[in-house]
């Protein structure tokens, strides 16, 4: 797995993990990638500065080694997180909208997706960290989904 930071064409910065460099292209390439701020699929990667820890021996004890790049300025409103967390649904919403709920079956049909084994569809579902890690290690190409999804069998 890699982090890059990502940039939008209005200036948001976001943090993203992929599989591998390859993996956020073709992302790119497909359209996948979405500002969860304003929506925008115009996505680049921002520059990004090593983090490099220094010895344990050279760390003063005054100095943070969490990295204090995350936030400036103001903290936002509560009215405005809701309003992120509503364009992050509704921007999951839209990306779901012709995807298929597989629910457990995630796994097997994605790497049968893969293999060429079954049609490429859209699909959503299920998978434990063990088995998303697997299929990112193996170049299957799938993403997490921002936002928990209700199972169908399971709404109300």
């Amino acid at each position: 797995m890699i982090v890059f930071d990502l940039k939008c064409a209005h200036g948001h910065v976001f943090e993203a993990w992929f599989a591998s460099g390859s993996s956020f292209e073709d992302q790119q390439k497909r359209g996948l990638l979405v500002c969860a701020l304003c929506g925008t699929s115009a996505v680049e990667k921002a520059p990004m500065a090593a983090n490099i820890p220094a010895k344990s021996s050279q760390r003063s004890a005054a100095a943070p080694v969490a990295n204090d790049q995350v936030a400036s300025g103001p903290e936002p409103s509560i009215a405005e997180m809701k309003a992120f967390v509503e364009k992050l649904a509704t921007a999951q919403k839209e990306i779901l909208k012709d995807s298929a709920w597989v629910g457990r079956d995630f796994d097997r049909q994605a790497r049968a997706m893969d293999a060429g084994e079954i049609d490429h569809a859209r699909i959503h579902g299920e998978v434990s960290p063990q088995e998303a890690k697997a299929l990112a290690e193996d170049g299957v190409k799938v993403m997490p989904l921002p936002l928990p999804v209700i199972p169908p069998e399971k709404r109300n």
